[in-house]
C-alpha cells in the first residue's frame, strides 16, 4: 500500500520528511518552496487516492500560483503539528 492511499499515513510521511529536511539545515522558505514543487508534481502526475487528496487537488487546480504557494505552506504547517 502506498502512503498516498491513506491520509494519516501521507501526513506522517510528510511530517517525517519535514523533520529530516530541518535536521539537515533547510530553512522554512526552502521547505515551503519544495512543498510547492511537490504539490505541482502531484497535481500533474498523481491521481488522488482518497477524499482529502481529491479536495486538495480540486483546490490546487482552481488556485492561482500565489494561492498554490499558500496551500503548500498550509500543508507544511499541518504536518508540523
Amino acid at each position: 500500500m502506498s502512503v498516498l492511499d491513506n491520509w494519516e499515513q501521507w501526513k506522517d510521511f510528510l511530517g517525517d520528511r519535514l523533520q529530516q529536511a530541518k535536521s539537515e539545515g533547510m530553512n522554512q522558505q526552502v521547505i515551503t518552496d519544495v512543498a510547492y514543487q511537490v504539490g505541482e508534481y502531484l497535481s500533474e502526475q498523481v491521481e488522488p487516492k482518497n477524499d482529502q487528496e481529491k479536495v486538495l487537488a480540486d483546490l490546487w487546480n482552481v488556485a492561482s500560483e500565489e494561492e498554490q504557494h499558500a496551500i503548500a505552506n498550509m500543508m507544511v504547517k499541518l504536518v508540523q503539528r
